[in-house]
């Protein structure tokens, strides 16, 4: 139970320390009108049952009035449970998501790649909703039930019979035992049925995303036919799991509810035998009606409680996934070098013992074959990751020892696939940097050659852009992409492909940009075009995760080597016509 508990609270029991404990005191408050009912019907049946008995009516106000101040009571203990469960269980909820969604940031990017984001996404909502649910319905009923009994049993036991109080909880022992019994039963279906959601969720958000690649090839069953499968596999499971489980908690409960019908036998015996009295057997009876039901209704709840706290297992799991590591400021000294570094994904080797230096203040280029571990190098520079072997050398310091957010300050990244956010394309270049003024923003949109058709929106740099971006062209995109690592003005700059998009005309214009951009800055370029790196004061060619080549273009091109043959590929190329 505790172990469920720390995972209800993603990790932080000690937020669930006040709802729990209001919780006690509400089921507490219970239990006085039951025992005022209880005195009242013991006066009232003495006073008839014994006629030289008088009816002393202000006894009868006295508990007719302790019972109201009980009610009132339990209203208070109902009102504190409530507001205390809730608030307790969406803040949370609310600061969990906040948490996971920073320690998401600082992990390795390898780390995140390796997930699915539908499954990171199911976390993030499904996940926190589950454990919502379960802290602030659920835990208040499992609470209240294990309180109730255990007050209830210790109460007759202690100051009245010790024969009621067992017969009316001679089940209780063997319906743990069930419970108990069915556990990793339980436990298998239940990771069967998360991991079911998941994958729901993983194909139809490949269902969504893909629909324009669906459309165009009218790719009607295949794809249709994997989310259908998926949306059958659930509803199996979801059957499986109820199906299975239910017959066990049902017998489970019925056992439990014995337990008024062996205080009625048990009571009639001892009455007739002169041990109790009718008053008393009528306590019982109206005690034991009221305490079941909430102990039933704890354990019809504890199957999805345990549920619940698989997805909050899943959370803490994550949490505990170690981000990158390093304390340590980044060097005033902007060059940077790899050396004898060796990467792989998973099995497969991307860089196979590199070793090269960038100057600073300098344009590096790097060109080679697709799969020749290009932007792989320049994530290894921002340090999305950490080489297995060799180091990354930043301004003379490894980059394994300063703290990641602080080097990422010193670069400015322009992605091949450009993200942006559904936001204003003014916000969405200040994301470069917070406190950027207007000015700034379109300084920085100038310098990437993309002011001109921002004006040209309907609502300028205050127009939103759809999710992605995906309301503007692939060159818009990245020019915005540049604009917004232009603000950034940071020393160094890693551009991966970052002229791909862009028609010939904003090209040109792009290159003076580079050109102007690179003085007293360390650039680092990939490139497939090779005419735009011929003023780049280092060519480095990579081949199959090696630096093969590296030098100027005039010097490469004598040398004869990798480069040579692709620039007069390109070059023939260049002149390509598509005829009817």
């Amino acid at each position: 139970m505790m172990e469920q508990l720390y995972y209800i609270s993603a990790g932080n029991p000690k937020k669930m320390i006040k709802p729990i404990l209001y919780a006690a005191f509400s089921d507490l408050c219970d239990i006085f009108p039951l025992g005022f009912a209880a005195l009242a019907v013991g006066y009232i049946y003495t006073y008839f049952a014994e006629p030289a008995t008088l009816l002393n009516t202000q006894t009868l106000w006295y508990i007719w009035g302790g019972m109201v101040l009980s009610l009132g009571l339990m209203f208070f203990g109902e009102v504190l449970s409530y507001r205390s469960a809730f608030r307790g269980a969406y803040l949370a909820s609310a600061e969990g998501r906040a948490n996971l969604a920073e320690h998401l940031r600082k992990l390795p990017l390898g780390f995140l790649l390796s997930k699915d984001s539908g499954e990171l996404g199911n976390m993030m909502m499904s996940d926190f909703t589950q454990i919502e649910n379960a802290a602030s319905h659920i835990l208040p009923q499992l609470v209240g039930g294990l309180i109730s009994s255990i007050l209830a049993f210790v109460f007759i036991l202690v100051l009245f019979d010790w024969r009621m109080a067992f017969a009316m909880f001679a089940g209780l022992p063997v319906s743990l035992l069930i419970l108990w019994g069915v556990s990793s039963l339980e436990k298998r279906m239940g990771e069967r049925h998360s991991k079911a959601k998941i994958t729901v969720t993983n194909r139809l958000q490949e269902y969504l995303y893909g629909m324009r690649v669906i459309k165009a090839y009218n790719l009607r069953g295949e794809n249709f036919k994997k989310l259908e499968q998926a949306f059958k596999n659930l509803m199996k499971e979801s059957i499986k799991l109820e199906g299975g489980l239910g017959p066990f908690f049902l017998v489970a409960i019925a056992l439990i509810k014995s337990g008024l019908a062996l205080i009625t036998i048990t009571g009639v015996y001892l009455i007739l035998g002169g041990e109790i009295t009718i008053p008393l057997f009528a306590m019982f009876l109206l005690v034991g009606a009221q305490i079941f039901d909430p102990i039933s209704a704890a354990i019809m709840r504890l199957p999805e409680f345990k549920y619940n706290a698989q997805a909050g297992k899943r959370i803490v799991n994550l949490l505990n996934q170690p981000i990158m590591d390093g304390e340590g400021e980044p060097p005033e000294d902007h060059d940077i070098k790899l050396q004898n570094v060796t990467f792989s994904y998973d099995e497969n080797i991307v860089l196979d013992d590199v070793s090269v230096e960038m100057d600073e203040g300098t344009l590096t280029a790097i060109v080679g074959p697709s799969g020749s571990g290009k932007s792989t190098v320049l994530r290894l520079i921002a340090r999305f990751y950490d080489p297995q072997n060799g180091k990354v050398f930043f301004g003379g310091s490894d980059e394994r020892y300063m703290d990641p957010e602080r080097l990422m300050k010193k670069i400015s990244m322009v992605f091949q696939d450009v993200y942006l956010f559904a936001d204003t394309i003014g916000n969405n270049i200040g994301y470069g940097r917070e406190d950027a003024t207007q000015e700034e923003i379109e300084a920085a949109a100038k310098a990437a050659q993309c002011h001109d058709f921002i004006e040209g929106m309907p609502d300028g740099y205050n127009t939103m852009v759809g999710e992605g971006g995906s309301t503007l062209s692939g060159g818009e995109k990245q020019r915005i992409s540049i604009a917004r690592a232009m603000l950034k003005d940071a020393p160094v700059i890693l551009l991966d492909e970052a002229t791909a998009s862009l028609d010939p005309e904003n090209e040109v214009e792009m290159q003076k940009a580079i050109s102007r951009l690179v003085k007293g800055r360390t650039v680092i370029m990939i490139a497939h075009r090779l005419k735009t790196v011929l003023n780049a004061n280092n060519i480095i060619v990579m081949d199959r995760g090696r630096v093969v080549e590296q030098g100027k273009h005039e010097d490469l091109i004598e040398d004869d080597g990798l480069y040579a043959k692709l620039w007069d590929l390109q070059t023939k190329t260049s002149g390509w016509q598509i005829s009817a």
